[in-house]
């Protein structure tokens, strides 16, 4: 039988490699985020860390103990909003990806 990678290693190694994945993958996780979907997109912004910058070195972006980090984002975590958007505003700068809010009218 042959060997198979993780969902996630797979999702990691194209991070690693594909700049247009990495700039999805973060869109991804904050439009979750603003959707609702906490849990998704805790998820998601965790495999961005990963695939990016990782906890260590943001860590010292944010002053902000990496085993603190890794718990924030990990299936149970619950980052204060001052967290949220420190993290997201460390991987905008560190990773050159910048996102940007607009109102968009829902078709009725």
């Amino acid at each position: 039988m042959a060997l198979t990678r993780s969902f996630k290693e797979t999702v990691q190694a194209r991070a690693t490699n594909d700049a247009a994945f990495r700039q999805a993958l973060f869109q991804e996780a904050v439009q979750l985020l603003l959707a609702g979907e906490i849990g998704a997109g805790r998820s998601i912004l965790r495999d961005y860390i990963n695939a990016t910058i990782g906890f260590e070195a943001l860590a010292e972006i944010t002053q902000t103990p990496p085993k603190s980090l890794m718990r924030m984002f990990g299936p149970n975590g619950n980052p204060t909003v001052a967290n949220l958007f420190a993290v997201i505003n460390a991987l905008q700068n560190r990773t050159g990806v910048h996102l940007e809010v607009r109102a968009v009218t829902e078709a009725a």
